[in-house]
């Protein structure tokens, strides 16, 4: 079982050029676009989370339900659902800003218990920064790492969102002894400032970083570096993408029963590259495709 933690969300994606270009509904938030990508390739997936009552809530649960998703850790309330509403540039890049206040997810709290199966937790994106429970998510880190968990994080950094940039830079710090993969896109690594070597003596055991089309590349503790170009696609937006490497890469490292620390530290520079190039096709199918809609398990090729 791979769990993974953080917010759902509607993302309202416009559907033509402008600000007032009519809007589309659509299921998102990368923890939940993560879970989702992670059951459709194959992987046996929880989502931990907090949902609302109102119809969006009920549309994102029957999302995870349709996709395989399990959901003993889901958390309901009657607060509405946190929305962000995307833009998208002439190259299918998308930008957000979101309506938070007093929504569900951010009144997660920290659950008694996982399913007791669980080998991973994922945490990442707009539940590590919106309190209450931006805390409560912190400290389901804390803990799954001190019960000897894989724990991945990707930060997905949303500036809008982040009031103290320098308070949140301390506060990432403080994640990385309890991380053992670390992802993040370049432009996360930019503004969060630092280098994978820093961030590696600080815990992880692995750091991947995302470049666009310019693919990716695998930095470890014994200075191995590892890189793949990106794969070739006919792009309609990017929106999900980065959320189904996350999820490659933990199906990927599940597929070889590399969840842990010792086996992500013993992996050599081919099974990087075939993971990582396994994640650069999985991305590739979901910017082919409008909206965060990563593949299933019959549309790649296998590992």
């Amino acid at each position: 079982m791979i769990v993974v933690a953080g917010e759902a969300l509607i993302d309202l994606v416009p559907q033509g050029p402008g600000a007032l270009a009519p809007l589309r509904p659509a299921r998102g938030g990368g923890p939940y676009n993560t879970a989702v990508a992670l059951a459709r390739l194959g992987s046996r997936t929880a989502f931990c989370s907090r949902l609302s009552t109102d119809t969006y809530g009920q549309a994102l649960l029957d999302g995870l339900h349709t996709a395989g998703v399990e959901t003993p850790t889901v958390q309901r309330g009657p607060e509405p659902t946190t929305l962000a509403l995307a833009t998208l540039d002439d190259d299918g890049s998308a930008a957000y800003s979101f309506h938070v206040e007093g929504t569900a997810d951010r009144l997660f709290t920290t659950p008694a218990t996982l399913p007791k199966d669980t080998l991973a937790v994922s945490f990442g994106t707009c539940s590590l920064v919106l309190e209450p429970g931006a805390s409560a998510y912190e400290e389901l880190l804390h803990h799954s790492a001190a019960q000897g968990l894989f724990t991945a994080l990707d930060p997905n950094i949303r500036p809008a969102l982040i009031p103290d940039p320098d308070a949140y830079r301390a506060r990432f710090r403080t994640w990385l002894p309890s991380v053992t993969l670390l992802k993040l896109s370049q432009e996360d690594a930019t503004w969060l400032g630092g280098t994978p070597q820093e961030w590696l003596a600080a815990g992880p055991s692995a750091v991947v970083i995302t470049q666009g089309a310019d693919g990716l590349t695998a930095f470890t503790h014994d200075g191995g570096v590892h890189a793949v170009p990106g794969e070739k696609a006919d792009v309609v937006d990017t929106i999900g993408a980065g959320d189904t490497v996350n999820a490659a890469l933990l199906h990927g490292l599940a597929a070889r029963d590399a969840l842990s620390a010792q086996a992500v530290g013993e992996m050599t520079s081919a099974d990087w590259q075939t993971l990582l190039r396994f994640a650069a096709r999985a991305a590739a199918v979901t910017c082919s495709r409008a909206g965060a809609e990563p593949p299933y398990a019959a549309e790649l090729d296998t590992l």
